[in-house]
């Protein structure tokens, strides 16, 4: 019987400082060599996979059988004496690399049972896929996973994690694996009721008198029933009269949506570019930026005449398909591939620009845009977006730190 050519040592236990230490000091007096190593840490359990083969070049024919009994008996006495359990595999000497059309599958979910998780891993293999590593990126506001998965058939895979999310009430992200992921990225927003809660325009209407009409035609152009370059002028014009001094109240009404400080702040500490592009009006945007420190902004802007909104526009409007053209000029100059932008919105007049996007993400979206994004959001908590990036809560946390200890 041909001896097997690689042993698997699989130690677990009580987490504490010291333990990998002792385990390869153990390995480091046998003629071994390190193939595949991992460590996890679930909660206060460790759990350490070293992969060895018998290094020829140093003890050449030396039975393998031999080194790796006394590799065994030299390891179980090391983790008696440090309390952990241990198990041993052999195998043939192949390490199972990476399969091909590698993804990261991101999971949100608040919060996230065991059984939408396995509905959704029994889709992988019903793809003929394969889960290489599951990791934890967040705790709250949302708990998430991400999932690194390998083979199979990629358009399948995200139909049927697409249906499956939605049955089980959860997020799914899918994306490409890749050097791009760690490049340089640029994230493009949508501003009403994406970075902002509410819509401007309805802020504004709610000092003149006529909410209920301008949110109305909002809602079916949100929709897709209304052009939206015809809507938005149809609202303009009932602002019409109206004293410019109330954009300054309108300023001080605006509420960002949960999380949008933390992602901005995350974002820009890791050097991504990131940018607004608004069917609203540079009066409100102008602020976002300067409060934000954002980098690139784009809106339409009100007409004003002696204090006064005339109830008209100044310059060409902000469409849906200029939203698009916005998001390639920003990447432009940003020197961005249009493969490593990210686009957030959550109206029909985004569609070209999550379109346009290397990753669209509906946020809290109307159904006709999380039906034709790369993926939805559900939650109000704009920094769920980092984890879609693999950003993790502890990353975040860490850097807020880090940022505090240096303003002191």
């Amino acid at each position: 019987m041909n001896e097997k050519s690689t042993l698997l040592v699989t130690v677990t236990g009580r987490d504490r400082p010291g333990i990998s230490a002792r385990l390869l000091s153990t390995l480091s007096v046998f003629p071994v060599t390190i193939v595949d190593l991992e460590q996890v840490v679930l909660a206060d359990r460790l759990v350490l996979g070293v992969v060895i083969e018998v290094d020829e070049k140093v003890a050449p024919g030396v039975s393998r059988r031999r080194v790796f009994e006394e590799v065994r008996n030299a390891v179980d006495k090391t983790t008696v004496d440090l309390g952990m359990e241990v198990g041993y595999g052999e195998g043939n000497g192949r390490v199972n690399a990476f399969g091909p059309n590698r993804l990261h599958v991101t999971v949100l979910a608040d919060p996230l049972r065991p059984g939408a998780l396995g509905a959704l891993t029994s889709c992988v293999a019903r793809a003929g896929a394969n889960i290489d590593r599951i990791e934890r990126l967040s705790r709250y506001p949302v708990t998430s996973v991400e999932m690194e998965v390998s083979g199979g058939d990629v358009e399948h895979l995200r139909a049927e994690l697409a249906i499956e999310a939605a049955t089980q009430n959860v997020d799914v992200a899918v994306q490409p694996s890749g050097l791009h992921r760690r490049g340089k990225h640029l994230i493009v927003m949508d501003v009403d009721s994406t970075l902002i809660q509410g819509e401007v325009i309805e802020l504004l209407a709610a000092h003149a008198g006529c909410a209920e009409e301008v949110a109305r035609v909002t809602e079916d152009a949100m929709r897709g029933k209304l052009d939206f370059e015809e809507s938005l002028r149809q609202r303009v014009a009932l602002l019409r009269g109206l004293d410019a001094s109330t954009i300054e109240k309108v300023r001080e009404e605006i509420q960002l949506t949960p999380g949008a400080r933390t992602l901005v702040r995350t974002l820009k500490r890791l050097g991504y570019e990131l940018g607004i592009v608004s069917g609203g009006f540079t009066q409100i945007t102008d602020v976002l930026v300067e409060r934000l420190g954002l980098d690139y902004s784009a809106a339409n802007t009100l007409e004003i005449v002696d204090g006064t909104l005339t109830g008209g526009l100044v310059g060409p409007v902000i469409d849906r398909k200029g939203k698009a053209t916005t998001l390639k000029r920003f990447a432009a100059e940003a020197g961005v591939p249009l493969e490593q932008t990210v686009a957030v919105g959550d109206g029909a007049n985004d569609l070209d620009m999550l379109q346009a996007a290397g990753l669209g993400v509906a946020f809290n979206a109307k159904p006709v845009v999380r039906q034709q994004a790369d993926t939805s959001v559900n939650v109000p908590y704009l920094d769920t977006i980092a984890f879609i990036l693999g950003i993790t809560r502890e990353e975040i946390e860490a850097a807020d730190l880090h940022a505090q200890a240096e303003s002191f």
